[in-house]
């Protein structure tokens, strides 16, 4: 027979296990919500015997997701006004001709679902499709996502080409200057976890 303390242990177990399950590291339903003064857009555009570097603004950000589910939801917003790339002239036609920020101020990725697991800490790799709206048009999209999580503190970055002579945008290129008709981005978010309401 065993002892009341030796039943009593259990329990005890339990109740100091209890509040780590609803720490945001644990809860299965969560909300990322990105750290825009953190969070990075960066951008390479290759030409003809030079490439093109530049960064955008993230204005903010926030995604649901469930641990046991593989939908997700909300959206993350750039401002298309606020490409740079070091050159005025340069950056005041891709804004205004290129990107026509003035007629289509947000570029946005509303993810919808994903594939793979998402650890509770640690780094995970899943692949997330959702729509990315450019120059007011939607487009469905897959993107690799790494995913390093650190208590409540949660960072995500993937790489992805986009086509935006395909799309519909201006080719930029002039006489014998070429450039690429794909841009190669790098998103970085950074931000916080909490449950989800």
């Amino acid at each position: 027979m065993r002892t009341k303390a030796a039943s009593f242990l259990p329990a005890l177990s339990f109740l100091f296990v209890l509040p780590f399950l609803f720490t945001p590291a644990f809860a299965q339903h969560q909300t990322f919500t990105v750290d825009p003064q953190t969070s990075t857009v960066a951008f390479t555009l290759g030409g003809s015997g030079h490439a093109t570097e530049g960064t955008f603004h993230v204005e903010k950000g926030a995604v649901d997701f469930d641990r046991s589910s593989p939908k997700m939801s909300g959206s993350i917003l750039v401002s298309a006004a606020s490409g740079k790339t070091g050159n005025d002239s340069r950056d005041k036609k891709m804004i205004n001709e290129v990107l026509d920020a003035p007629h289509f101020s947000d570029v946005t990725f509303a993810p919808q679902s994903y594939t793979g697991a998402i650890a509770p800490t640690g780094d995970s790799t899943i692949q997330v499709t959702g729509v990315f709206t450019l120059h007011g048009a939607p487009h469905d999209m897959t993107v690799p996502m790494q995913i390093h999580i650190d208590g409540a503190n949660c960072t995500t970055k993937t790489h992805f080409v986009v086509p935006y002579i395909k799309w519909g945008l201006k080719d930029p290129s002039w006489f014998v200057l070429k450039v690429a008709k794909e841009v190669d981005v790098d998103l970085t978010l950074k931000g916080s976890l909490s449950p989800a309401s």
